[in-house]
């Protein structure tokens, strides 16, 4: 005969604390799935706020805009100037809204020599120009040439309304120029 009456209920105790840790595990599975989640949301966001301001970055650097207009470097530029728009699922509707801030800044110049050119190249050989009283180079007696290397830095920030993601990229850019457009571009 078994005995019924000193059981009192221990295997419906040993079931609800298995229950309960159950529970437990699935809550925390569920709270570590959402909060992976949510990182890899905003890391998507943040990447593509990156690349929205590479882009516009790469845009204005693209075209010689910059160097003559720098308050107005963008050429297809959305709503005020220097400002470029983004739409990454290409849905038409704006997604990250870029603006150069500050406007692109000529950081270094400097006249190149007559004696640095390769007159053999095409770009070097339109640094001179022929005259009689200088052999054949302008500017030989101070010996500058008619070009100057110029360095330029550009900064974008892009911007999401819908998520608030944000990114700014800076990047310097080597520009070739004449030493008339450094005199007015380059302050």
């Amino acid at each position: 005969m078994t005995r019924r009456g000193n059981q009192r209920g221990a295997t419906l105790l040993v079931a609800l604390i298995m229950l309960v840790l159950l529970t437990l595990f699935a809550l925390t599975a569920l709270n570590t799935g959402t909060t992976n989640l949510k990182v890899v949301g905003n890391m998507q966001s943040r990447t593509e706020a990156m690349s929205a301001a590479q882009e516009a970055v790469e845009t204005v650097i693209s075209s010689p805009l910059f160097i003559s207009n720098p308050s107005d470097a963008i050429q297809n530029q959305c709503g005020s100037p220097n400002t470029l728009c983004t739409d990454i699922n290409k849905d038409g509707i704006t997604d990250y809204t870029t603006r150069l801030t500050p406007q692109p800044a000529c950081v270094s110049k400097r006249v190149i020599k007559v004696s640095e050119l390769n007159l053999g190249n095409a770009d070097d050989l339109g640094c001179t120009t022929g005259q009689a009283q200088s052999f054949g180079v302008v500017g030989s007696s101070t010996g500058d040439s008619l070009c100057a290397n110029t360095i330029w830095e550009i900064t974008a920030e892009a911007t999401s309304e819908m998520s608030g993601a944000q990114a700014a990229v800076t990047q310097g850019v080597g520009v070739r120029i004449s030493t008339d457009n450094m005199s007015s571009s380059c302050l």
